[in-house]
């Protein structure tokens, strides 16, 4: 059977509404707002009549805290009440859906049950229609979520399928650069004209044309997430007469040159990637570094070390990762923020090490400026700010992380774009990680989280240029965390039978499969076919680069 179930907190519990209310009147100087209401909404279909009672006293409601309204008692509110519901956008990962659906299959549900999720929002009849708007304006994200009609039959979401069949894209055999231009402008494409000649010119030599696939992966490849373009831009003149820190800025820069020519790297290219890792590259040179475990797989810094258990010295190895997730957080700031730190975790997680600690450093404009100042197409400074913190704070709890250093710039330049940066450290016992060249014959598999449409083109978006469309357009840019997955591969790497069969892995950050599988052998050929999905729909294309969370890709 299916099923509509509304929850609402009691009385005393109604804690969340009561804030909220507190915020918007402030927040949006609501005079006509008297009170407001928070309904949770659970959709579920397929669902057999014995096991739904105990589905909503269990699973969907919790007795202490939560009651569930009866069909009645919805009518009668609706009736008195003006009202909005948000939900998520299909093929977005809903959190509390995938959870609720684990509890079913736990209490004796099949995979056959189905569950959408739903916030419904009731507030006093008679708020004035203008001050509606604005409220519903200032609660929707339409990056991750729209409006549903809760009056609307029971239904699943609709999810549109993708077109499987794969193009040629026949115009790169008569397109000149001009027209290149106002392709990328079309599709969003992160690379540059130039490399879209390059392109050109590679696949005429070939006697063919890229498909669409073959496009969007060099695509995310080539994006400045994982080519570091701006990092590896050749420096040529440089200048330092304009800044009041001109004296110390020449002094390190002469350093860094010595410096360079101490190693016999004149002749390579100066760039920022070149700076950044001077300092090691002399260090290690000097006899200074060899605590620095060096490999193929250059996920996370790896640093080898003595570590007293109980009395005994062991070999051990600790890593070190930051990630940034300015662009994710700055559109969608709940799942960003939370991708920040998942993602930072993943880094020293796919080098087989339990990570135990993290900082938090992040960057806003003013969040007292009032919320009709918000420059168009961006979301509130304030509201980035705040539900950050919760996304961060809500995926680093789930996994059970100690954060112990938090901090937040407040500065005009962050209003551009947010700054949101996760940093972790971790370790393992040596003798649990093996470093291996993978070979032919050598499986690869493909474990955690399954799927979707949500990440697809994240590195990209995080790559181009941010404008007043964004915010609407970029949706399937967004990746959504599931710390509870992560938790799950996390208690697997602390095996060691588990990590000593692991020749190499990859965790799935920028560009999904073909960049996290891609990565790891010299040449592979991945079959699409044969991975699992959140759900029916996606084609190759999608498949390939979607960044769909708490992956991992081992030899």
């Amino acid at each position: 059977m299916d099923k509509r179930i509304f929850v609402e907190k009691k009385a005393d519990f109604q804690v969340k509404a009561s804030s909220l209310v507190a915020e918007l009147r402030h927040n949006l100087q609501l005079s006509s707002l008297k009170d407001l209401r928070l309904i949770q909404v659970y959709d579920v279909f397929n669902i057999p009549a014995d096991l739904l009672e105990k589905a909503q006293a269990h699973i969907f409601s919790e007795r202490v805290t939560d009651q569930v309204l009866d069909q009645i008692d919805i009518e009668k509110t609706l009736a008195a009440s003006a009202y909005f519901a948000i939900e998520a956008l299909p093929g977005q990962f809903d959190q509390r859906a995938a959870s609720a659906k684990e509890a079913l299959l736990l209490l004796g549900g099949s995979s056959d049950v189905q569950v959408n999720t739903a916030q419904l929002y009731l507030v006093n009849q008679d708020i004035a229609q203008d001050e509606l708007a604005a409220l519903k304006h200032y609660l929707l994200n339409p990056v991750d979520s729209r409006f549903k009609d809760i009056n609307a039959t029971l239904s699943p979401q609709a999810f549109v399928a993708s077109d499987k069949t794969i193009p040629n894209l026949d115009f790169f055999a008569s397109y000149s650069a001009e027209d290149f231009k106002a392709y990328k402008a079309k599709e969003g494409l992160a690379m540059e004209v130039d490399d879209l000649v390059f392109i050109q010119d590679y696949f005429k030599k070939l006697g063919r044309v890229p498909t669409e696939t073959e496009l969007k992966v060099l695509d995310t490849y080539w994006s400045d997430h994982c080519r570091h373009t701006t990092f590896e831009t050749e420096l040529r003149n440089l200048d330092f007469s304009q800044s009041k820190f001109q004296e110390q800025l020449q002094a390190t820069y002469d350093k860094y040159l010595a410096m360079r020519h101490e190693l016999g790297r004149d002749d390579k290219p100066q760039t920022l990637m070149d700076m950044a890792t001077i300092f090691g590259r002399y260090e290690r040179a000097n006899g200074r570094l060899d605590d620095l475990e060096v490999s193929d797989e250059i996920n996370a810094c790896s640093v080898e070390i003595q570590v007293d258990v109980n009395g005994v010295k062991e070999p051990w190895l600790l890593m070190f990762k930051n990630e940034t997730h300015n662009h994710p957080t700055e559109i969608e700031p709940f799942g960003g923020a939370a991708t920040c730190i998942g993602g930072a975790i993943r880094d020293p997680l796919s080098g087989r090490s339990y990570v135990y600690q993290a900082m938090r450093i992040s960057g806003a404009g003013d969040i007292t400026t009032p919320i009709a100042e918000t420059r168009a197409g961006k979301l509130p400074q304030q509201v980035i700010s705040k539900t950050a913190a919760h996304g961060y704070s809500s995926y680093g709890n789930q996994i059970g992380l100690a954060t112990t250093y938090v901090k937040e710039y407040f500065h005009p330049g962050f209003v551009a774009k947010r700054m949101e940066l996760g940093a972790v450290v971790g370790a393992a016992p040596k003798e649990n990680v093996v470093r291996e060249k993978p070979e032919a014959g050598d499986v690869v598999i493909l474990l955690g989280g399954k799927t979707g449409r949500d990440g697809v083109g994240g590195a990209t978006g995080s790559s181009k240029v941010q404008t007043v469309e964004s915010v609407e357009t970029a949706g399937a840019e967004v990746q959504k965390g599931n710390a509870l997955e992560e938790r799950k591969i996390q208690r697997l790497f602390r095996k060691k039978e588990v990590t000593r069969l692991i020749k190499k892995s990859n965790d799935f950050g920028a560009g999904g499969i073909c960049v996290a599988i891609g990565e790891l052998a010299d040449g592979l050929e991945i079959d699409l076919d044969k991975v699992p999905l959140k759900y029916a729909g996606l084609n190759g294309t999608e498949i390939a680069i979607s960044e769909s969370q708490e992956r991992m890709a081992v030899v």
